[in-house]
């Protein structure tokens, strides 16, 4: 198993540990795995999401669609559901950027209510403009949902790669910790957030993120 969660008292610890973490069918089927076991709990709960090694994700698997191209569409489809099913997930979430996170990794980060870096390795970027990959309109969405909009249309149209120091400035992450305590860093900011009423977090969520999951395929139930 690519995902693997780790229960650490009232945090659930969601590991993507696949190499460069890309997003392909396999990935995202066990993603929308993972994500079922999360919404399937009950009670309190906080949710911290990291990857392995120098990467948080890698964004597509290219290299997989060249030589299966009937799987990119279905895999695109299983990507934007799972971005709406993150900003929906009725819990507080943390993304650990433990290294690079890039294009439909860094699309899968602005999903989350915070994000911590590690200083010292990696790139935060959306290199689609390079790429010759335009958004999509529930791609742009999601990056626009979160983070400030002057750094969201500087990253979305420049191609620009990120350092943790250049993403704190422009609040693209919260804060950035050397490796050793980034997975730490992640636990006390969720830890404290794992007790609040999840209805209401639910509630909140869809009142401010509803719409954009609406444009990924997925719809509250309010």
């Amino acid at each position: 198993m690519a995902i693997d969660l780790e229960q650490l008292g009232e945090v659930q610890i969601v590991r993507w540990d696949d190499g460069e973490n890309r997003v392909n069918l396999d990935s995202m089927t066990e993603w929308h795995a993972a994500l079922d076991q999360l919404e399937a709990i009950e009670g309190p709960l906080a949710v911290v999401v990291t990857g392995a090694g120098k990467f948080f994700s890698n964004g597509l698997d290219l290299d997989r669609f060249a030589a299966a191209p009937e799987e990119a569409g279905p895999t695109v489809d299983l990507l934007t559901r799972l971005f709406g099913r993150m900003l929906l997930l009725p819990a507080y979430t943390v993304a650990a950027l433990n290294g690079h996170t890039f294009a439909a990794g860094a699309m899968l980060s602005c999903c989350f209510d915070v994000r911590v870096m590690r200083a010292d390795r990696g790139y935060w970027c959306l290199p689609e403009v390079d790429l010759g990959l335009p958004l999509s309109e529930a791609m742009a969405a999601v990056v626009t949902a979160r983070i400030p909009m002057e750094a969201a249309q500087d990253a979305i149209m420049t191609g620009r790669r990120y350092s943790a120091e250049d993403a704190m400035a422009l609040g693209i992450v919260t804060d950035t910790s050397d490796e050793a305590r980034l997975l730490n860093l992640a636990v006390d900011l969720a830890s404290p957030m794992a007790g609040k009423d999840r209805r209401v977090i639910g509630e909140h969520k869809r009142l401010l993120f509803g719409r954009v999951a609406a444009l990924c395929g997925v719809h509250s139930d309010s």
